[in-house]
């Protein structure tokens, strides 16, 4: 057992949990996959489209604004959202290299 994080998460990983926290809430993923490549939405927009009160897709929003997936610009009197795509790949990518650290591990045997 590899015990060494019992206490805490390695520095990168607080953003990383987050981020990953932010993407397994089905509505999340849904405002996510809205996005057209490099569309910006307007809150309005996505609470006309998702179905949900303008609350729950502001809170919706604000996770994801939170975790880093999108980012807010006003526009006169409306906030328009785009993603942060650059960020998300970055993010699965500590993931990726963590796991490809491991499997290489197990094959050298290491612990």
């Amino acid at each position: 057992m590899n015990s060494r994080y019992i206490t805490a998460l390695p520095d990168d990983w607080e953003r990383v949990a987050q981020v990953f926290s932010a993407m397994g809430d089905a509505t999340r993923q849904k405002i996510l996959l809205l996005f057209e490549p490099g569309e910006s939405i307007s809150l309005s927009s996505l609470v006309a489209t998702v179905g949900l009160s303008r609350t729950a897709v502001s809170h919706h929003v604000n996770v994801l604004v939170r975790a880093g997936l999108l980012v807010p610009r006003r526009q006169g009197k409306e906030v328009h959202y785009r993603r942060d795509l650059p960020f998300t790949v970055e993010m699965l990518d500590r993931v990726r290299e963590y796991a490809l650290a491991e499997l290489a591990a197990e094959k050298d045997g290491r612990p």
